[in-house]
């Protein structure tokens, strides 16, 4: 029994008014079921091993070397395989007609060596022979030139067809005490193939005077297409090397393959581990990669990547800090002021309610600037799109802070070019602007000045604020937009900001395909400039052509709908 079954029986052993057999009765069915339990629960384990998918082996399981070095394999096998059999082919066509070509060069040159001696012996003409130890000397020469060669000399005037053969480098002698007297003794025999079998034989006329008094005939041995045992040897030799090179190009394109694998996933895998280490948290890992091609591109892109990323994170936990900071302190300021008075201590008066109602307000416009920029990246906020004179508008927008400028101790200045037009929303530009604005005063000492300048480029109309304040360096100009970016913790708590006005600006100037450019120097000022596009009428009125167009074939589409 198990130890749940124990468990059970321990159970139903507490003092009752049961008689111990009853007790029995029921310990003994709590270890039936328990064990049926068991037996239950084992067979559904088993279905369940048994219910388990099988894994199946496919191409995509094996790994990316793996799948590298079995393609390379796969090539070199085709590369060596196509090659093998061009070449066999070739082979076997031209080998072929090279072997032919020597049996009947050699068989040539015999007979005309044949040729020579015959004339030699005639005393008038016709009355030469064959039958001379200096020819069979010349047949035996020609046939041990090479090995397995066989060499015939026929004479074609004994008024046979096919000619009779005088001499054989094939002949076999039997000793039967015969002799014919013909010079191929009756007690011999040649292995010369039938003359008909004319596709055994090389052969060339022995001519004298014009005349073929004889041929002389070359076969091989044992072979059907004039091929010797050397050529043979040397033909299988051939296919020996070609298929042990085929071997050899399939181990080194494998190895090549794989070293090439290796090599190519090598900065795959270190992608990998660096988004693991950065997934588990570790953002300063990298993948370090650096290089022209396009995997180095990769990873610098990934490198790149993850600083951005890193960086983000870093403005989240400084969002954090600056939210918790700046709505804690009017927090603290209205709870213990309404404390206070609920306790007795301030009475509820003007003064205090005043105060209480200046921190409610700090508050709503921190929340409002966080949702106002949501909205923007969300694009949630519809643009109301008009032709707006850019010099109108900002000309209202600094009359409205001459008096804030002159308060903080600073001087500003306006210049306007007239005839500047925008198609945009007149109530976002002056927001963007007016940030800029307030910008420039909460980083411009007492004493100095701030510009502003409205002027028609080529296509573009441009909106530049600036200041002689404490400036920004070159880096800081990069992630000056960044949202919730800030270059001085402690300056910008003095100042009040939240680091999210310039983002604004940003958002709305993409908002209006434009773009924002700034300039500037540690200790020497900053300039910001928004760049919109000018207000054409030929193009805009053609704009406005297309969109009543589109508008008029949706009418269309939907009356057609209505009346179907």
């Amino acid at each position: 029994m198990g130890q749940q079954g124990e468990q059970h029986t321990t159970a139903f052993e507490r003092p009752s008014d049961a008689t111990g057999a009853s007790g029995a009765v029921e310990r003994i069915r709590v270890e039936a079921e328990d064990g049926a339990a068991g037996s239950a629960a084992r067979a559904s384990e088993g279905e369940g091993r048994r219910k388990r998918p099988r894994k199946r082996f496919s191409w995509d399981n094996f790994t990316y070397t793996t799948r590298v070095t079995a393609a390379f394999a796969f090539v070199a096998i085709m590369t060596a395989l196509v090659a093998i059999g061009v070449l066999s082919f070739v082979w076997e066509q031209h080998f072929q007609t090279y072997t032919e070509s020597n049996m009947e060069s050699l068989a040539e040159s015999t007979a005309q060596r044949i040729a020579a001696v015959y004339a030699g012996t005639e005393e008038k003409p016709g009355t030469g022979t064959l039958r001379s130890e200096e020819v069979f000397r010349i047949g035996q020469y020609a046939a041990g030139l090479s090995e397995g060669v066989a060499v015939d000399i026929v004479d074609n005037r004994t008024g046979d067809p096919a000619g009779t053969v005088v001499w054989s480098s094939s002949e076999i002698s039997i000793d039967n005490g015969m002799d014919g007297g013909d010079g191929v003794g009756s007690g011999s025999r040649t292995l010369t193939p039938p003359a008909a079998d004319s596709n055994r034989f090389a052969s060339a006329a022995v001519k004298v005077d014009g005349v073929a008094v004889g041929s002389v005939r070359v076969w091989v041995y044992g072979s059907e297409t004039l091929t010797t045992q050397t050529d043979e040897a040397f033909l299988d030799n051939s296919y020996q090397a070609m298929a042990f090179a085929t071997v050899l190009a399939i181990v080194l394109a494998s190895c090549i393959g794989f070293l090439f694998a290796r090599a190519l996933v090598s900065p795959i895998n270190r992608m990998t581990k660096t988004a693991k280490a950065i997934k588990e948290g570790d953002l300063s890992a990298r993948t370090e990669l650096h290089g022209e091609d396009e995997i180095a591109h990769l990873g610098e892109t990934f490198d790149e990547m993850a600083d951005s990323i890193e960086r983000d994170r870093e403005l989240e936990r400084r969002l954090t800090t600056d939210v918790a900071h700046e709505l804690r302190t009017p927090l603290m300021a209205i709870q213990s002021t309404v404390e206070a008075m609920v306790d007795g201590v301030f009475e509820a008066d003007e003064e205090r309610l005043e105060t209480v109602n200046s921190e409610v307000q700090r508050l709503s416009r921190l929340v409002d600037a966080i949702l106002k920029l949501s909205r923007l990246e969300n694009r949630s906020t519809p643009l109301k799109a008009e032709v707006v004179d850019v010099g109108e508008l900002i000309e209202g927008i600094v009359a409205t802070h001459e008096a804030f400028v002159a308060d903080s101790g600073l001087t500003l200045s306006y210049e306007r070019e007239r005839g500047v037009r925008v198609f945009g929303d007149a109530d976002m530009i002056r927001q963007a602007t007016a940030n800029l604005i307030s910008n420039a005063v909460r980083y411009t000492p007492e004493g100095g000045h701030i510009s502003v300048r409205v002027k028609a480029g080529d296509i573009m109309a441009s909106i530049a604020v600036q200041d002689t304040g404490i400036g920004l360096s070159p880096e800081e100009a990069k992630m000056v937009f960044s949202r919730f970016w800030r270059a001085d913790a402690g300056r910008t708590r003095e100042s009040g900001g939240l680091g999210i006005g310039l983002s604004v600006v940003k958002e709305i100037v993409d908002r209006h395909n434009g773009w924002v450019q700034v300039e500037g120097r540690k200790g020497e000022g900053a300039t910001f400039t928004i760049h919109i596009p000018l207000y054409w009428e030929e193009e805009q009125q053609r704009g406005q052509k297309q969109q009543r167009q589109q508008k008029q074939q949706k009418s269309r589409g939907k009356s057609r709908k209505d009346q179907k």
